[in-house]
């Protein structure tokens, strides 16, 4: 079945030579990204801020030491919204400075009905080999006394990270969102069942 929510990972990373400057500079952009996603049409109750930090850059990042940067400030969120809508998501919000994104968890809104799907299926192919195997005894297959499942983890993240000196940047000239493709999302479940023999 194909996935038909997504969780698509949003934020920005960016440096600044004193703390009071960078502070500033990511008020700036974290309000930009969220003002953005919100013009789109993303409801605030689809956004969730997962992540938010200031701190001194170590002394051994000679590259940036020696430029006189001192400070690095990151932000993230991670925001709910129909699978098909999840390329523009991220398009909005890279294109609003969101240069530290591109995580996508695909979901199903209703996950609890594919697992019973899968369950009631693993259950049909218990009672098919049951059947065989009382056949090979001359016996009869009697009702179900006992069973019990468990299905494996939910699918997980499929990663596609937005490097902070590329598409971090915001864009100059119209650009097409990425070309973004829902995930399939199948469940499979083990049962463990006894028969009565008739």
């Amino acid at each position: 079945m194909l996935a038909d929510r997504a969780q698509v990972s949003v934020g920005f990373t960016l440096y600044g030579g004193d703390q009071d400057k960078t502070y500033r500079d990511a008020s700036e952009s974290s309000n930009a990204i969220l003002k953005a996603l919100h013009d789109a049409g993303i409801k605030p109750e689809a956004i969730e801020s997962v992540e938010q930090n200031l701190s001194p850059i170590e002394d051994n990042d000679t590259a940036r030491y020696s430029k006189g940067i001192r400070f690095v400030c990151s932000q993230r969120w991670m925001v709910t919204v129909p699978a098909d809508a999840a390329a523009a998501t991220l398009h909005t919000a890279i294109t609003a400075g969101a240069n530290n994104s591109g995580e996508i968890s695909w979901q199903l809104a209703d996950d609890a009905a594919l697992e019973v799907k899968a369950e009631e299926a693993a259950l049909a192919h218990a009672r098919r080999i049951a059947e065989h195997m009382a056949a090979g005894l001359n016996a009869r297959l009697g009702p179900v006394v006992y069973a019990s499942n468990q299905t494996p983890p939910p699918p997980g993240i499929f990663p596609m990270r937005a490097n902070a000196g590329a598409l971090g940047m915001r864009a100059k000239e119209p650009v097409q969102p990425l070309a973004i493709r829902p995930a399939k999302i199948s469940k499979s479940a083990t049962v463990y069942a006894v028969f009565a023999l008739e």
